[in-house]
């Protein structure tokens, strides 16, 4: 028999997962990507991506409350469609892309460790998977307080930043701004538009939040605004202190900002990388299993993953295998390429999140948070123009 997961996690660490999730290593590169596109608006870029995101983030805080179950876009999709296999194929894509996507940030954050620290990749790389794994097994609680402590180091780096572009000498383009090119500001929004990712992970979570149907549409909007109000400082220091082409140019742009503020070097930098790709592999481990625990309990064939470890509280089994897989495939198959489908797969869930919330308000109105009924069509709509573009060479 399966025993049931643990409620024990609260606003705070949830929130900090969110916004964990949502910050991740990609904002020290992101950032020179949107200013490329958008120039000295790249914070209005990030602001409008922001928007952009928050309807389907509302949704999701919506159904987060109606049905607060793991594996949350399945349970979403089967009782607002009522497609019981496409619940389930969603929901194993879904834990496909986050495996190696996890596997991706697993290579990455080794990387900025080594180019730190002269150790070898390899066992570095097993190291911190299985490390990383065992966290995550031991016990949610446990899991959330050390994503949330890196957390902290990304937030407190990303500060730093923010304080030395305030400071440093304007750029020319910052001290005289051109009128905004309107389809550059777009591009850069799409570009955007992927750093507010995440707040999907937070509700895999609901079988272990205290009151799910009032913390977790609190926890996503406040993970929102936080990410929101941290891209868009971060963005404005960067193309204060440096020009957006050179930005737009550099594989560490954040860096830029610092040694064009300080003068001295940004080695710290990469350290805090090396935390945020950590707490990135981290909630991707946490989210899947929650997802495959869910999964067992709808599917015979993965019932074998609907079982919580009777101390722990948490689903070792599933946590145990995609640590592993990670671990692997970070080690053994080209991710670089694999990881940029998983966008797009997350795309086509929005999407489906949102048609079956649309379903369900229809269906039975009356929910512990509801949003208004053009929130879920908004969600729907940017999802499938967030896809079209990505197809359509604009990302």
């Amino acid at each position: 028999m399966a025993e049931a997961l643990r409620r024990r996690v609260g606003p705070g660490l949830l929130t900090a997962y969110g916004v964990g999730v949502m910050v991740g290593a990609g904002i020290y590169v992101l950032t020179g990507a949107v200013a490329g596109a958008a120039g000295v608006w790249a914070p209005l870029a990030f602001l409008i991506a922001g928007l952009v995101a928050a309807p389907s983030a509302l949704s999701y805080a919506e159904l987060g409350a109606r049905i607060p179950e793991a594996a949350g876009e399945a349970a979403y999709i089967e009782q607002g469609l009522g497609l019981r296999w496409l619940a389930v194929l969603v929901g194993l894509a879904i834990v496909v892309a986050g495996t190696v996507s996890a596997a991706a940030v697993l290579r990455g954050g080794t990387g900025y460790l080594i180019s730190v620290v002269d150790l070898p990749f390899m066992p570095v790389a097993i190291a911190l998977g299985l490390a990383l794994t065992l966290v995550a097994a031991i016990g949610v609680l446990e899991s959330l307080t050390v994503a949330a402590v890196f957390t902290l180091i990304e937030v407190g780096g990303l500060l730093l930043v923010i304080g030395a572009g305030a400071v440093a000498v304007p750029a020319p383009d910052w001290q005289a701004p051109a009128a905004p090119d309107w389809s550059g500001v777009a591009l850069g929004a799409t570009l955007a538009f992927f750093a507010f990712i995440g707040f999907e992970d937070m509700v895999n979570m609901a079988e272990e939040v205290v009151a799910p149907e009032r913390t977790m549409p609190r926890a996503i909007l406040a993970a929102l605004a936080i990410t929101a109000a941290l891209y868009a400082l971060v963005s404005l220091a960067a193309v204060r202190a440096v020009p957006p082409e050179v930005l737009g140019q550099s594989e560490r742009p954040l860096a830029l900002v610092w040694e064009q503020a300080t003068g001295g070097g940004a080695a710290f930098l990469s350290l805090i990388a090396v935390a945020a790709a950590l707490n990135g592999v981290l909630a991707m481990i946490i989210m899947a299993a929650r997802i495959l625990f869910g999964l067992g309990r709808r599917s015979a064939r993965l019932a074998v993953f609907h079982h919580a470890h009777p101390r722990w509280g948490t689903p070792v089994r599933a946590t145990l295998l995609l640590g592993g897989l990670v671990s692997v495939i970070a080690l053994v198959l080209p991710v670089a390429e694999l990881a940029q489908i998983t966008s797009s797969i997350l795309l086509v869930v929005f999407a489906l999140v949102n048609a079956a919330l649309i379903a369900l308000k229809r269906r039975v109105p009356e929910a512990p948070f509801r949003v208004p009924a053009w929130v879920p069509w908004a969600g729907l709509a940017a999802a499938l123009a967030a896809l079209a573009a990505t197809y359509g060479g604009g990302v």
